[in-house]
């Protein structure tokens, strides 16, 4: 017996009737795991550019503030400070900054930072290996910067000078470096160090166990 016009009605009904609820509800899990599985993909992709980002910064800070110092004839300081500690703000994956400041005479008063640059999210300046970059200049501890074979820098402070050099703040030039990276992530470890009497920086990508030239 052949299909009723009410048949076939009601078979086109139900072919328009789209997705049922569990034919939807697979493919919304099916989707969830693929997004998943992307997102776990794209994680050590995300850290390294952060890394490569917050050596940048680092890089980039340093030849703006020697670069000031000659063109303007002026001491340039540069710190670098914990987030949360104004000007530098405070956020969930902003650990720290890099700022860059002006010496005014007479006093030699440091002003208020002209320049101030959130590191990378989730990258902090931080030692993540004790091994040492092939430029030698020491490694802290702790804490990432070593500058003038002092962990954290002298206290006196790190000043470019109009001439271009890299001081301390009794005009005794200094080599050091900046170390940092993610927590836990060896892979992330990157440096830049600079050459107090000629304002020279090199820059290094790690691995935890040694590090090579990233230009």
């Amino acid at each position: 017996m052949g299909k009723t016009s009410s048949d076939k009605a009601r078979n086109m009904t139900f072919r328009s009737r789209g997705f049922s609820l569990l034919e939807a509800v697979i493919v919304v899990s099916i989707m969830m795991v693929v997004v998943g599985v992307a997102i776990i993909k794209l994680q050590p992709e995300t850290q390294q550019l952060r890394a490569i980002t917050a050596m940048d910064q680092v890089k980039d800070a340093f030849r703006m503030g020697r670069e000031t110092a000659i063109s303007q004839r002026r001491t340039i300081v540069i710190q670098f400070v914990n987030s949360g500690v104004a000007p530098c703000l405070a956020t969930a994956s902003t650990f720290q900054c890099i700022e860059l400041s002006q010496i005014s005479e007479p006093g030699n008063v440091v002003q208020t930072p002209y320049s101030v640059v959130p590191l990378a999210p989730t990258v902090q300046f931080m030692t993540l290996s004790a091994v040492d970059t092939p430029d030698g200049y020491g490694v802290p501890g702790a804490g990432g910067i070593m500058f003038g074979g002092v962990a954290g820098g002298p206290p006196t402070g790190m000043e470019f000078q109009s001439d271009g050099t890299f001081t301390d703040g009794n005009g005794n030039p200094i080599n050091g470096t900046v170390f940092m990276g993610i927590t836990n992530i060896p892979t992330s470890a990157r440096a830049v160090t600079m050459l107090g009497n000629t304002g020279r920086v090199h820059a290094f990508a790690g691995n935890g166990s040694g590090w090579y030239y990233t230009f």
